[in-house]
């Protein structure tokens, strides 16, 4: 079958399967004060993390509309897999859905399913990639959808933030417990229940909360060998690179990846932020 595989622009598709599939990534708005872009291929990191460093409210995001999605759908596929952000965290979800619906009504007999990946960035990419595996190992459209749903159940999604303002400025954080938080070096350990965000544990620096994320991570885990590993990176691939060998010094993954992010996961990790998917 001729697949397309869709994502919003928090998808972090890794280079190998761009090459080797058809894809479409639909980009969100950013908006720091007056200055607005696109999450597309002409994001600039460095210059957006300048901009939010100087701004002193938390910057905003806008979904794709429905039409975006619809359009990134394309022509003459035997079916479309789309991966969204968390539902609880973007109405990236709903648009897909919708985009679906009017999809539908011009392509009645097209074959289209949506998935909250009920994670983020490397999380979202998964999903796609698990999907592709179903449909190249000989599934049928139905039960790939089937077998996926399933893979985003047992997707695990942890991550680490090097700073904690972003919390502040949204108002998840006190200005108390930031300034008390920054002056000890504590960082947070999170990860997603059902694609909300929780905290799992506070580290002083960030080399133990890594250490406490991969320990933490890997008893949730238990079995890595048929995972594939995504750590993405907000700015510090040299970071990322001494998570995976953290993770590989204690279990093996059938593959990995370390990419760096777009805008939105820049938006949600700050910079030094790190996001682990299994």
């Amino acid at each position: 079958m001729k697949c397309n595989y869709v994502g919003d622009s928090c998808c972090e598709l890794p280079l190998d399967f761009k090459e080797s599939h058809d894809f479409a990534l639909v980009p969100l708005t950013i908006e720091v004060g007056d200055y607005v872009i696109k999450d597309d291929e002409n994001f600039n990191q460095k210059e957006f993390l300048q901009k939010v460093a100087d701004y002193p409210k938390y910057p905003k995001s806008s979904c794709p509309s429905p039409e975006s999605f619809a359009q990134a759908f394309g022509e003459g596929y035997d079916c479309i897999f789309v991966s969204t952000l968390s539902a609880p965290l973007s109405g990236s979800y709903n648009s897909a859905c919708l985009a679906k619906s009017l999809y539908l009504e011009t392509h009645p007999d097209a074959k289209v399913h949506v998935f909250n990946s009920m994670s983020a960035s490397g999380g979202e990419a998964q999903v796609l990639m698990y999907a592709a595996s179903q449909i190249e190992a000989g599934k049928s459209f139905e039960e790939t959808v089937e077998a996926t749903e399933r893979f985003v159940e047992g997707l695990r999604t942890f991550f680490v933030l090097d700073s904690l303002e972003a919390l502040e400025k949204n108002g998840r954080l006190s200005r108390l417990k930031m300034v008390a938080a920054t002056a000890f070096n504590i960082k947070l350990v999170c990860t997603a229940d059902r694609g909300t965000i929780v905290q799992m544990a506070l580290a002083r620096g960030m080399n133990r909360a890594l250490d406490k994320m991969v320990e933490l991570s890997l008893k949730e885990l238990k079995s890595t060998a048929d995972k594939t590993l995504f750590v993405t990176h907000c700015n510090c691939k040299a970071r990322a690179e001494e998570v995976v060998k953290k993770y590989l010094a204690k279990a093996s993954f059938k593959k990995t990846y370390v990419l760096d992010m777009a805008g939105i996961s820049s938006l949600y990790a700050c910079d030094g932020g790190i996001i682990v998917t299994a």
